[in-house]
């Protein structure tokens, strides 16, 4: 059964860092694009980064700069590496694996990024 499991979420103050982790079981994520979305409270999920199998990234407006997404396919785990976090980042994260063949949409449970002094 396929699963993502993200980690490295927590309190940060503005302007620090945070690297979230997703990894992957019963999947290769090889196969899938790679994502983060976020959704704080009220809002809608919206996408923060995507990265294909071969590496290409894309990533919304408000995180350029200051976001990174990685992927290690050895190692079935995604990266986000966030530096200066501001308070408008707060929000629970989630993981997304899209099947580029099967079309097939995994979701994470999420893990809460709170950015405050």
């Amino acid at each position: 059964q396929a699963r993502l499991v993200e980690s490295g979420g927590g309190l940060v103050q503005p302007g620090g860092s945070l690297r979230l982790s997703c990894a992957a079981s019963g999947i290769s994520t090889s196969n899938y694009v790679m994502g983060w979305y976020r959704q704080a409270p009220g809002k809608q999920r919206d996408m923060v980064a995507t990265i294909t199998s071969g590496g290409s990234t894309n990533y919304d407006d408000s995180v350029k700069g200051r976001f990174t997404i990685s992927r290690d396919n050895a190692e079935n785990t995604a990266y986000l590496q966030m530096n200066g976090l501001k308070p408008e980042d707060t929000a629970v994260y989630y993981c997304n694996a899209f099947g580029r063949v099967t079309r097939r949409n995994v979701w994470g449970q999420g893990t809460q990024v709170t950015v405050s002094s």
